[in-house]
């Protein structure tokens, strides 16, 4: 399980590197469906929002979204399931639950919902960026994440035992 956090300092840390690469990601993607299509500019341009989404979602994935995903993962999963379905369910369940939540800040923030309405402009957004949010996280941002997050938290555990391991031939 060293894809997964075991604390909270890890929990935190994994949420910030995932928040940041899905949010980023899923901005760029609505810059470019803004635009017409995509330009070198927009990866600049998501910066702007960036300020605001990244802890946006940080907050809504800590303290709102991750105990009732956390609930529903229990209720789909079996022991017998092999633990890539079940990251790939847990995943799959986050981006249910997330994706219909940023888009809702995201057009309250930077939509323009005058013609169409609140409600039309904010579900349609959530459509549009359920399919692109769903695919970036299992097969993308997830694995990448899970990597970088398994190399950060392996080495700190290596120097830990290098450290008890030094410290008791003293």
């Amino acid at each position: 399980m060293q894809n997964m956090p075991q604390n909270k300092l890890e929990n935190f840390v994994f949420t910030v590197m995932m928040a940041f690469m899905m949010v980023y990601a899923m901005i760029c993607y609505n810059i470019s469906l803004n635009l017409g299509g995509m330009t070198n500019q927009v990866f600049l341009m998501a910066f702007g929002e960036m300020r605001i989404m990244w802890p946006v979602a940080i907050v809504l994935e800590l303290f709102v979204m991750e105990k009732p995903a956390m609930f529903l993962t229990k209720r789909v999963v079996t022991k017998e399931m092999p633990f890539s379905i079940i990251l790939i369910i847990r995943c799959a369940l986050t981006v249910c639950l997330m994706c219909p939540a940023m888009s809702l800040v995201a057009t309250i923030l930077f939509k323009d919902y005058s013609n169409a309405g609140f409600i039309a402009t904010w579900l349609q957004t959530a459509a549009m960026n359920f399919p692109m949010a769903l695919a970036w996280q299992i097969f993308f941002c997830g694995p990448f994440i899970r990597l970088i997050f398994r190399l950060i938290f392996r080495r700190q555990k290596s120097a830990a035992v290098n450290t008890e391991a030094c410290s008791a031939e003293n």
